[in-house]
């Protein structure tokens, strides 16, 4: 995710392997560099690796904390003394954008509580980020949730342990990390997104950056596996944030500003100059075909699946559902949906599971009839079971914030103002509740009855670095906020992550 194959040859490694992959060559020739997670199965490997090494040199890097017994377990099998260093460097996470990390981890919980493996591996993801950031922070967490209170307790038991690699120069507002929980807010993942980043892993699914187009109808053979990442393509690090409207005129542009620069078919390359030229050329025209194509074909399948999943009808009674308090008219708008054949099954249980959500106490709720209609359609049970896992997961009972608060008139009347400009459209009302935590807490107003500190100590300034951390997945739609407030509020950096990056599928 952080490097090309083509930026690391350019550092002169020329090979790749994994250090599990049976029958690699001897190559006494080659050093080694190692980067190695320091789990007990990576240890015990590179012993073996120690005893009978293949290259010359070892450089091994950890990407975590090691334990001093482990590194006596590799000195005691290094006796052709062929390890010129052993270092920590933290990296043990997913850098996703340059403010959003994630530790790609599915399900990292049994019902209410964490599973031990995972919690072990989200507090090393986390300590590693603090340590490759350079920050001891304070920590708050959502008191509602169990999960973060003992993610909390976890961190700081680290802290406390490795005091010495955590005593980094104090500044004058200590940095803050905040734990969350992704069940105070089931909302957001289930919505249908329109800015280009967050669509793209709706509709087709960003896996550490890559992008699988193998069931495009039509689709040529280099196009099958894209990679969409900001650190190497102009056009996405400048669109990713855009909605799809702007993506579109942006793409037109981009397709006239390459056909301008094609090399003429009949160019003369008379002279030595001229084929100098168009060989001087020749790179930047290839590197931006490859570019003009691919985000030609993932636009145009991504345009190709709203229309064939009617997904603009769709996805404007979903930001009714979770942005306005209509019920009859919500309850008419599902109905309508549901019967319509246009509309595939998931985002049928997509809009059942958002009704679910919003109105699951409403005295004339229309639940049973529409679950009855899910049914219908899909002849399983499947998506029932799943509808009424999802008001367990991130029902009234569960959450400790109001995720829908009645707004004040003032903010009625901004919201509607800002409609008149014709920034926001009827398609991106929602704002995820994560924009109103992080608000509160840059003006110093969340609560600390909601959100309380772990141990005695307070920050009595506002906080200026903030790193905030959701267990059970973040979104494209909350990286979007994160990214617009950094924008707004200069002096204010924030990184959000996540156990894992979801979607409505995930």
């Amino acid at each position: 995710v952080v490097y090309t194959q083509s930026e690391i040859l350019q550092r002169e490694v020329y090979l790749f392997e994994r250090l599990d992959s049976p029958n690699r060559e001897p190559m006494k020739h080659l050093k080694a560099i190692c980067f190695l997670r320091p789990t007990k199965e990576n240890v015990e490997l590179l012993v073996q690796e120690l005893r009978r090494p293949k290259y010359s040199i070892y450089f091994i890097y950890f990407s975590n904390v090691i334990s001093k017994s482990d590194v006596k377990a590799l000195a005691e099998a290094d006796e052709q003394e062929v390890v010129a260093e052993v270092q920590e460097f933290y990296g043990d996470y997913i850098a996703v954008n340059p403010h959003v990390f994630s530790l790609n981890l599915l399900g990292c919980c049994r019902g209410r509580s964490w599973d031990l493996a995972q919690l072990t591996r989200t507090t090393q993801g986390l300590t590693a980020l603090l340590l490759s950031l350079k920050k001891c922070p304070m920590i708050r967490y959502q008191l509602s949730s169990e999960p973060a209170k003992r993610l909390a307790e976890c961190v700081k038991q680290v802290i406390t342990k490795e005091y010495e690699l955590f005593d980094f120069r104090r500044t004058e507002v200590p940095p803050l990390l905040l734990i969350l929980d992704r069940s105070d807010d089931a909302i957001t993942p289930l919505l249908n997104q329109w800015t280009y980043q967050a669509m793209v892993h709706e509709l087709l699914g960003i896996n550490n950056n890559r992008i699988d187009l193998s069931r495009v109808p039509g689709i040529s053979k280099d196009l099958r596996e894209v990679v969409l990442s900001a650190e190497n393509d102009e056009f996405y690090a400048n669109n990713m944030y855009l909605n799809f409207a702007e993506i579109g005129t942006n793409i037109k542009n981009l397709m006239e500003d390459f056909q301008r620069r094609k090399p003429k078919e009949q160019q003369k390359l008379e002279s030595i100059a001229d084929m100098k030229a168009f060989v001087e050329n020749y790179p930047q025209f290839k590197k931006m075909s490859g570019t003009v194509s691919k985000h030609v074909t993932v636009v145009g399948e991504l345009s190709r699946l709203v229309a064939e999943r009617n997904l603009l009808e769709v996805s404007e009674v979903e930001q009714e559902l979770a942005c306005q308090s209509d019920h009859s008219s919500a309850l008419q708008s599902v109905r309508r949906l549901l019967q319509s054949p246009r509309v595939s099954e998931l985002d049928a249980a997509r809009l059942v599971m958002l009704y679910a959500l919003r109105y699951e106490r409403h005295s004339s709720s229309g639940l049973p009839a529409l679950l009855e209609e899910l049914r219908g359609r899909g002849g399983t049970d499947r998506y029932r079971k799943l509808v009424s896992a999802v008001v367990e997961y991130g029902g009234k009972r569960v959450r400790g914030s109001d995720l829908f608060s009645p707004k004040d008139a003032v903010a009625i009347t901004k919201q509607f103002l800002k409609g008149l400009k014709g920034i926001e459209n009827v398609y991106t009302q929602h704002q995820p509740l994560l924009q109103e935590t992080l608000d509160q807490l840059i003006k110093g107003k969340l609560k600390d009855s909601q959100y309380p500190y772990l141990g005695p100590n307070t920050l009595r300034d506002r906080p200026q670095d903030i790193i905030v951390f959701l267990i059970g997945g973040a979104t494209y739609e909350e990286a979007l906020a994160v990214f617009n407030l950094n924008r707004s509020n200069p002096g204010v950096r924030i990184v959000l992550g996540g156990t894992t990056i979801h979607n409505t599928r995930r």
